[in-house]
């Protein structure tokens, strides 16, 4: 027999009311009515906010941001979820690599999420935090001077100007891509211009196949995507090869077609292929071309987080960065991260910020302890 119980019942044993979202509002056990100062009686504001703040904020409402969330949710956390709605993958019709969600299309993993969020309790926020901001050392936060729980905090600040408490926060804001400036390449990326063959790979296995020599990676590339089909062409573009690059092509029965590429050629909504500077249009069904992965960590780069010699930020295996109380996961903080990976990041997060907290309120309970 599972031992899932329904939403009411696990709010109720979470010792909180409902969640509060600005697009779904869950009831908070029957009570109705609001306070005097504007508050509704489960504790939120009128935009759904929590007015005693929360234990932990996660920033980003993809795979890392919602599964850190429901690690916490299901230790009692008080959670907030800020979703921006910019998901890394949205262009694509299906998720691959991901044990029974293969298939599946982002938008409907997002929404699965979500939905088992709510029963859990947690505030699930369509906005986007501007910055973030650290509890000073008098207990009171920097830019209100109101009142903040005891310990490490942040203010987490809104765009449109609502502003948000939080003990611990988790940044799964993840990236964009960097595509090259080549005319129809933007056009179609994500449906046969393609970045992960292992997201993608299979469903264009044995077509005609390119990979664009637009990136350091490129040639890599080019061998990887051999595995999915015989006929590969490589385009060097504006990237020259050397002859060790030139042989291990060659070795691995990967052609190459000189000369710079002017643009991608689609017929109707589909890829024909691509036409080289000379008017020559080589045919291909789908096209692999590697991005440069840009995070959207301006978040962590205003608190101070350190980077590594590529300008990543920072972690450890649970995400913890060098900002004591912060914590980054999914494509923020590992590029090659696959929606499974991604997830499983989250997770990982979400126990270790539920420790954190556990060990602070110890300290903090032994404090206050009588002598």
């Amino acid at each position: 027999m599972s031992d899932r119980r329904d939403s009411a019942d696990r709010n109720s044993r979470a010792g909180r009311s409902s969640a509060t979202s600005t697009t779904s509002r869950a009831g908070g056990h029957g009570r109705t009515g609001g306070a005097p100062d504007g508050r509704r009686a489960d504790g939120h504001d009128a935009d759904g906010y929590d007015t005693d703040g929360y234990d932990v904020v996660v920033v980003g409402g993809g795979a890392a941001g919602l599964n850190a969330a429901l690690v916490l949710a299901r230790a009692r956390r008080r959670v907030a979820v800020l979703d921006a709605g910019q998901p890394r993958n949205a262009p694509a019709a299906h998720l691959h690599g991901f044990l029974s969600r293969d298939g599946m299309s982002p938008a409907a993993l997002l929404a699965v999420g979500r939905d088992e969020l709510a029963g859990y309790g947690v505030d699930l926020l369509d906005a986007r935090a501007d910055h973030l901001a650290p509890v000073d050392a008098s207990g009171v936060t920097d830019a209100t001077g109101a009142p903040a729980p005891q310990g490490l905090g942040f203010l987490v600040h809104l765009a449109g100007g609502p502003v948000l408490r939080a003990r611990r926060v988790i940044v799964a804001t993840g990236l964009r891509d960097g595509l090259p400036e080549l005319p129809g390449l933007a056009e179609r990326w994500g449906r046969d211009v393609l970045h992960c063959p292992y997201c993608h790979g299979y469903e264009v296995a044995d077509r005609p196949l390119g990979v664009l020599g637009t990136h350091p990676g490129s040639v890599q590339q080019a061998l990887l995507v051999k595995q999915w089909s015989d006929d590969v062409v490589f385009f060097p573009h504006a990237r020259p090869l050397d002859d060790g690059d030139r042989d291990r092509l060659a070795a691995r029965g990967v052609r190459v077609a000189e000369g710079t590429v002017r643009r991608l050629v689609a017929d109707g909504d589909r890829l024909r292929g691509v036409e080289l500077a000379g008017g020559e249009v080589v045919p291909r069904e789908a096209v692999f071309v590697f991005p440069q992965p840009v995070p959207r960590d301006a978040l962590l780069s205003g608190l101070g987080c350190a980077r590594d010699e590529q300008g990543w930020v920072v972690t450890d295996r649970t995400g913890r960065t060098g900002v004591p109380g912060v914590w980054a996961v999914g494509n923020v903080a590992d590029p090659r991260a696959l929606v499974v990976t991604a997830a499983g990041q989250g997770a990982a997060a979400g126990f270790a910020v539920n420790h954190h907290l556990v060990d602070e309120e110890v300290e903090q309970a032994l404090a206050a302890a009588p002598l």
